[in-house]
């Protein structure tokens, strides 16, 4: 062997398990899984023990978070990975705790976040035939199903039940591998009960997830690149459109310098999930800007734009790039492009700036500084009306949700990390002017309830920055608040959760409205369904669950009790501050 080639790696894992679950454990922790949050189940008891043992004797081993609900401990393992870039793990007990992950499914299906997804499975082994075996209660038998995994075969990208002749090590070693490719996402496996007693040959040696190796990142075909680069360096108004390439922290400075070169104005699109461009950025613009293009960049843009909603006109030359740029999971998807290509999205930025500097002329050069001055402008008119407007509604009561977002806003600093799961109402993007790469995280999938979960999660990620979670009253209720504060409490993560509290549905009162009139049966009749009116006292559950909580009434209030709250998450304690806004569509 020559001497400047490195020797190959070894290909195996020699873990020194014992037990099949015991090599689980060795798997996880060699695929660079560091926390598993967990939620207890007789059959899972297994890692719990492996866990302990590894511990004992100085072996690699996650650490468990145990969180008394599934579906904050799901949220709690997403926000765990975006905050950290690594893999992260939850086990949960058979088929009830994987229903009880409920539609946080949804939500880690399109976050695209490398999670292991593992439950329990009971025993099929008759009583007293073998360790594990149906000799614990008459519910083990409620507990099978015909198929476990059908419950999460919609959201995830893989999955796979232990059988008997599996090394156990190396399907560990496969989920992390498929949970890390891109587009990276959930997968799913489950543990029969009895198998995670049996002992395992040759000393547990598996191939690691690295060993089996994960894909490196798409690059940009060169001469898509090219093609792409010409048209933005030609264009009269480019558009760039982001979604989801900002969970690369990597990509926004990446994306910063494109736009810069190139005078380009950077919108969000429809489904905006991480902070892809600095939002106080003198590019950063309105998505009005959408229909005056004539070329758009789509850069892992799940949802563009919404038709009919600022979408750019049809005779825009549209590129869409990014992991996944066919949505190849959403059944109907009939958003045109002039071009497609998958494409990790900093190489893809990277690729077409190395085009445009090439392409970059005298002329281009004089377009980009004139456009760059124009929109400059746009931004700093925004950003003073924005100001203006928050200021009319300083004195409201009840309270405006813009001056509440604005003093958010006013209160956050580069430490601050923020878990956004509002809707459109409280337009918390339009106040937070946040900058700092992985500083901002939006509900990625369709259903409600993330935010305190994932708020949990980023804090121990990040336990030297304050996290800040903002949710209306109806996705707080979603998300069992409970279970995450008591967990945050006990790991010592304390974040702080500020809640619009309306009482009201959006769906079932504003968007009621807009389908059938103000006038409808469902508008005269009070719109039942629409209201959680009287509300629960979020306060003192807070309170009830260890944490600090507040109800803010008074507008001249809200920057007092936002500190007094960040105050108490500085000081070990988690903190909830509810802010009493008027009901939709009803006097209050």
């Amino acid at each position: 062997m020559s001497e400047d080639v490195e020797p190959r790696a070894a290909t195996w894992t020699q873990s020194n398990a014992e037990t099949v679950g015991e090599a689980v454990v060795a798997a996880v922790a060699a695929g660079g899984v560091d926390h598993l949050f967990f939620v207890s189940g007789s059959e899972i008891a297994f890692l719990q023990e492996g866990i302990a043992k590894a511990r004992a004797l100085g072996r690699p081993a996650p650490r468990l978070i145990s969180v008394p609900h599934e579906h904050p401990a799901l949220c709690a393992a997403l926000g765990y990975a975006a905050v950290s870039g690594k893999p992260v793990m939850t086990a949960v007990h058979v088929d009830a705790g994987t229903l009880h992950h409920g539609g946080a499914l949804s939500t880690a299906a399109h976050a695209g976040l490398p999670v292991v997804m593992t439950a329990g499975a009971p025993p099929v082994a008759y009583t007293g035939s073998m360790p594990g075996s149906r000799d614990d209660g008459g519910h083990l038998w409620a507990q099978e199903v015909f198929d476990q995994h059908a419950i999460v075969r919609n959201y995830v990208k893989w999955d796979h039940q232990l059988t008997w002749q599996d090394n156990p090590g190396t399907v560990m070693s496969r989920a992390i591998q498929v949970a890390r490719s891109g587009p990276a996402g959930p997968v799913y496996v489950s543990f029969p009960k009895e198998l995670s007693f049996q002992p395992v040959r040759d000393g547990g040696r598996f191939p690691s997830a690295d060993q089996l190796g994960v894909p490196v990142p798409a690059a940009l075909d060169d001469e898509a690149a090219r093609e792409i680069a010409q048209r933005l360096v030609r264009a009269a108004c480019p558009v760039v459109v982001t979604g989801r390439s900002g969970k690369d922290p990597s990509s926004v400075p990446a994306l910063v310098a494109l736009a810069e070169l190139l005078g380009i104005g950077v919108v969000d699109g429809a489904r905006r999930s991480y902070l892809c461009f600095p939002l106080n950025h003198p590019l950063a613009q309105a998505t009005t800007l959408l229909p005056k293009a004539d070329v758009v960049l789509a850069l892992d843009a799940f949802v563009p734009w919404v038709p009919g909603r600022n979408n750019p006109p049809a005779s825009a030359w549209v590129a869409a790039v990014g992991s996944d740029p066919i949505a190849a999971r959403t059944p109907t998807f009939e958003f045109t492009a002039d071009l497609r290509a998958t494409a990790d999205p900093n190489r893809a930025i990277r690729a077409i700036q190395a085009w445009v500097e090439r392409l970059m002329d005298g002329p281009a050069r004089e377009r980009a500084r004139v456009r760059s001055a124009a929109l400059a402008e746009a931004h700093a008119k925004r950003a003073a009306a924005l100001v203006l407007e928050a200021e009319k509604v300083a004195t409201r009561t009840p309270m405006a949700p813009e001056w509440v977002s604005y003093q958010v806003g006013q209160l956050l600093d580069e430490q601050s990390v923020v878990i956004d799961d509002t809707l459109a109402g409280p337009r918390t993007r339009d106040f937070i002017a946040m900058d700092r790469p992985g500083s901002l995280l939006s509900n990625p999938g369709s259903s409600g309830g993330w935010a305190v979960g994932a708020a949990f999660g980023a804090k121990l990620a990040a336990p030297d920055r304050d996290v800040i979670a903002l949710t209306g009253d109806g996705f707080y209720m979603f998300g069992t608040p409970g279970p995450a504060l008591i967990a945050a409490s006990h790991y010592g993560a304390p974040f702080m959760v500020v809640v619009y509290t309306n009482r009201s549905y959006t769906t079932g009162t504003t968007r009621l409205a807009l389908a059938y009139g103000r006038d409808g049966y469902a508008a005269r009749a009070g719109y039942e369904g629409g209201y959680t009116d009287p509300p629960i006292d979020f306060a003192k559950e807070a309170e009830a669950a260890g944490a600090y909580g507040e109800t803010v009434r008074d507008p001249g209030e809200v920057a007092a009790a936002l500190r007094r709250g960040l105050a108490r998450t500085r000081a070990g304690q988690c903190a909830v501050i509810s802010m009493w806004l008027p009901r939709l569509e009803a006097e209050d």
